[in-house]
């Protein structure tokens, strides 16, 4: 498996991995405003955020070059300390196979060897267990007392804080 830059043509099978409005809030809480969102919508968001030089969008792709996760990551202050992950997605089918764990270690070398981050931070809602997990099994550590509520769908959504340090 490797990390390769986001394609405009990724967009269609990583948006597509999303079955409900439910599971794309979980996937980007209010980042987007519509939903469904089109692939050349997400495209047309990362190729403004690209420009900044401040935000990575990746593809994970295996050893067949088959697309099998996505997420982003972007500084999240001008000493360029610290990286952002957000936007993780697995494949639909094949989740629950350690892959996401997989996604996150590449993202951590990347973001501690090639952008020299000292810490990576990430947002998760409580209520998306199977993502708190797999951001455990990767190291990251939930930060104490960092809890902002979303409301959505009629619901209450808790997101909690969680950070990495490069050791």
């Amino acid at each position: 498996m490797m990390l390769r830059k986001f394609e405009a043509d990724d967009g269609k099978t990583i948006l597509g991995w999303i079955k409900s409005e439910r599971e794309f809030r979980l996937w980007s809480a209010d980042r987007f405003s519509s939903y469904p969102l089109t692939a050349v919508e997400l495209a047309a968001h990362y190729d403004d955020c690209t420009k900044t030089g401040a935000f990575f969008p990746f593809t994970a792709v295996d050893e067949q070059g088959n697309i099998i996760g996505h997420l982003i990551l972007r500084y999240t202050n001008s000493e360029k300390d610290e990286v952002r992950v957000g936007f993780v997605i697995v494949d639909s089918s094949i989740r629950g196979q350690g892959i996401g764990r997989s996604i996150l270690e590449l993202a951590k070398k990347y973001a501690f060897e090639t952008l020299g981050v000292n810490r990576l931070s990430l947002g998760v809602f409580e209520n998306n267990s199977a993502a708190v997990n797999c951001y455990k099994s990767a190291g990251f550590q939930q930060r104490e007392g960092i809890k902002e509520e979303f409301c959505f769908l009629g619901e209450q959504w808790k997101c909690i804080e969680m950070i990495n340090v490069r050791i």
